[in-house]
């Protein structure tokens, strides 16, 4: 029986209100906090640094998930570390060095995993599965929230799934854009397992209600 897991992205979120905000999401069920961390060079927008993810680690017991979309990585990956996160995955494009961005990662206790843009082949984690606690697709080109979900990437699920079953590793494959309640069920059927959702959960007004009719769709896989 497949565990499925809810990311909402704190992108979406009132940041007016922050740690309200998460408190509320995580009550209403949220498995996961997902951070999207911009800096308007690796995607052309600028969001949020370690400070925050420190701020909000005092107000909630469940894993934070950091999605850098930075370059370089290697950098900032101490500074996540510290401030409280769990997970830290990053962009192969944005390392010189992919196997050593990971292994940095995991020397500073947090899960590790490599993130794949529409475009971006699955090649990358050829050698490096033994390393690899998560692999990420995104599911839109990444930079900004609430974007339309891409079908191609529900292939690109399939693939992924298929190489984390023929590795044999405990390895968390997530998806991130446009997940909404009439498509996740759909990303479960390809493969995946955790799922971020931004703008679908925090630009309602109910978000237990929307995480819980995330559920029941997830109920159907």
């Amino acid at each position: 029986m497949t565990t499925f897991r809810i990311a909402p992205s704190i992108l979406s979120a009132d940041f007016a209100r922050l740690g309200e905000e998460v408190k509320n999401v995580v009550a209403a069920g949220a498995d996961i906090i997902h951070f999207d961390v911009m800096d308007n060079h690796y995607v052309p927008n600028l969001t949020i640094g370690p400070l925050v993810c420190q701020a909000i680690r005092p107000h909630v017991q469940v894993p934070i998930d950091v999605h850098l979309m930075v370059k370089p990585v290697d950098r900032i990956i101490p500074d996540f570390a510290k401030a409280g996160a769990n997970i830290i995955t990053f962009h192969p494009e944005a390392s010189e060095h992919i196997d050593r961005s990971l292994q940095l990662i995991r020397d500073h206790g947090c899960k590790a995993g490599l993130v794949f843009n529409p475009a971006t082949p699955l090649s990358y984690l050829e050698h490096v599965m033994d390393k690899v606690d998560m692999i990420l697709i995104m599911s839109v080109n990444p930079g900004f929230g609430g974007q339309s979900f891409i079908p191609q990437a529900l292939k690109k699920i399939e693939e992924a799934r298929r190489l984390i079953d023929e590795s044999g590793r405990d390895i968390l494959l997530e998806v991130d854009g446009g997940i909404k309640i009439d498509n996740i069920a759909a990303a479960a059927k390809a493969g995946a397992d955790t799922f971020v959702a931004g703008s679908a959960i925090f630009g309602q007004p109910d978000y237990k209600a929307v995480i819980d009719a995330m559920r029941t769709q997830l109920a159907t896989v």
